[in-house]
């Protein structure tokens, strides 16, 4: 899957993945341990996530990457805010007040221009990668991260046989494959959640988990 896959996909409105509402498992189990307002978290594949708000009004200073400029000035525009704009290393980076949305390609995206990460919210990047580019993807963000920053991360697991993703399917499993030599993984939840995803229902599915985990850089 090349960037050309989510440009489209911004540029067809696409984007069923898009909440319009704030993820209640971020309400529920944020703050991960040592994280505290003031602290920046870093929003891998944010899109124009309302979550992004939710932490802001928390007191958290946040980091977004995006890929689409489409997505990046929707969420400003949205959201009635007006960015600054300037070049940050090889991204684009929209600015305002403790929010940074860092345009661009994440697997490109290094310490200078992250900065300090205190902490990490994946909702969205996992799941939206296929296999071949999750290894890289969690070697990646480990590159970026001080030994002790936490990460929340939402995960979907069915059948990935009965429908094509994104969203893709990522097992428990896959995620101590991914993650174990460079995080410690604690699960919080797993929770059949098919009843209210009717677009899984819908392609067949018969069987389907939102699993959160809490993950902290050795």
């Amino acid at each position: 899957m090349d960037p050309e896959f989510w440009h489209a996909r911004w540029q067809e409105n696409r984007i069923g993945f898009h909440l319009q509402e704030t993820n209640p498992w971020l309400v529920r189990y944020w703050p991960p341990p040592r994280t505290a307002p003031g602290d920046r978290v870093l929003v891998p594949l944010c899109g124009k996530s309302l979550d992004m708000l939710w932490l802001l009004d928390q007191g958290y200073r946040v980091t977004g990457v995006e890929i689409s400029r489409i997505a990046a000035e929707a969420f400003f525009a949205e959201n009635s805010l007006v960015p600054a704009i300037d070049q940050a290393g090889e991204f684009i980076r929209y600015r305002c007040d403790a929010l940074d949305i860092l345009c661009g390609d994440f697997f490109t995206l290094d310490r200078d221009t992250a900065g300090d990460i205190d902490a990490v919210y994946d909702r969205a990047s996992l799941i939206a990668l296929p296999p071949a580019m999750r290894a890289a993807y969690a070697r990646h963000l480990a590159s970026l991260l001080e030994p002790g920053t936490p990460c929340l991360l939402i995960t979907l697991d069915y059948n990935q046989r009965q429908m094509d993703g994104p969203p893709f399917a990522v097992t428990g499993e896959e995620i101590t494959s991914l993650y174990a030599d460079t995080f410690a993984i604690g699960q919080l939840c797993s929770e059949d959640v098919l009843d209210g995803n009717g677009r899984f229902r819908d392609a067949g599915v018969t069987r389907l988990h939102e699993c959160i985990y809490r993950l902290q850089r050795k």
